[in-house]
């Protein structure tokens, strides 16, 4: 088959994507190893079949909603292009917002320990060892198979930059953090959203947190005071209807200048506070 065919047979089998034209192109071009520009350029190059197999297989799986991030086993971050695996969560763009939070707070020649935890993929922790390399950064995260992702990428993107620990939260880590940052779980069990979309598919480990979905993080507020120096940051991802739910648990906690930042859609998405001194 032609790529001209192929584009057309993989956006009627997207047709009820949303975005199943660019899909579509995103999917073959992954099989070919080509850009879309090379696509529409050689519309009339004959795909060999064992590839025209390959991306109609892809596109059938995305056709019953499996994530594209999957499908490629990449996904753009900061700038960073990650791998990915159905053993990861798939970075999202509001969680950049986790990302600025810290660097607000972290000076540019910071000579700081922080610590990423939950770290999934790594993009967290590699996004801030990329704009503060100075600063020595640690990640940990419960599940091996998240972690060989993670520790790929970064031998790929910032090599030698981030220490990867396995275990529960805190519990691996050693010593103070003048900073302290996760994305955990924050999804209540029974959500109908983790039977939609990209949750689907996605290890529930790392979206669901007990019956109200804020389990991890007063787990994490909780622990983290024992390794945070004084005057340093525990910033945190959460729901946008969880905003003041986590302010009181940070306030009731001990934290000082508890504040939450806004994403692009003016949604409560990011909260921190202060170790006192």
């Amino acid at each position: 088959m032609k790529v001209s065919a192929l584009l057309a047979a993989g956006r009627a089998l997207l047709a009820d994507q949303p975005a199943g034209r660019l899909e579509t192109e995103i999917l073959l071009g992954k099989v070919l190893q080509a850009d879309r520009a090379w696509l529409f350029a050689n519309t009339g190059y004959d795909v060999p079949p064992g590839l025209v197999a390959s991306f109609l297989d892809l596109a059938g799986r995305r056709s019953k909603g499996e994530p594209v991030a999957y499908l490629t086993g990449q996904k753009e971050f900061w700038s960073l292009s990650l791998k990915v695996t159905a053993d990861v969560l798939i970075p999202r763009p509001e969680t950049e917002l986790l990302v600025e939070t810290v660097l607000d707070f972290v000076p540019l020649d910071a000579c700081w320990r922080i610590a990423d935890l939950g770290t999934g993929s790594g993009a967290v922790a590699l996004a801030i060892a990329s704009e503060r390399p100075l600063c020595e950064v640690h990640a940990t995260d419960l599940s091996p198979a998240a972690l060989e992702v993670a520790r790929e990428n970064g031998t790929n993107l910032v090599p030698g930059r981030v220490s990867f620990h396995q275990g529960y939260w805190l519990e691996p880590l050693a010593g103070r953090f003048r900073v302290i940052v996760s994305n955990p779980p924050y999804i209540a069990a029974g959500d109908p959203h983790l039977a939609q979309g990209d949750c689907r598919f996605e290890p529930p480990g790392a979206l669901v947190a007990g019956s109200d979905g804020l389990d991890a993080i007063r787990m994490i507020a909780r622990q983290a005071p024992g390794y945070l120096e004084p005057g340093g940051l525990l910033a945190l991802e959460h729901g946008f209807e969880q905003g003041s739910e986590v302010r009181r648990i940070l306030e009731s906690a001990g934290y000082a200048d508890v504040t939450t930042r806004k994403d692009l859609e003016q949604r409560e998405r990011v909260t921190s506070g202060i170790r006192g001194h």
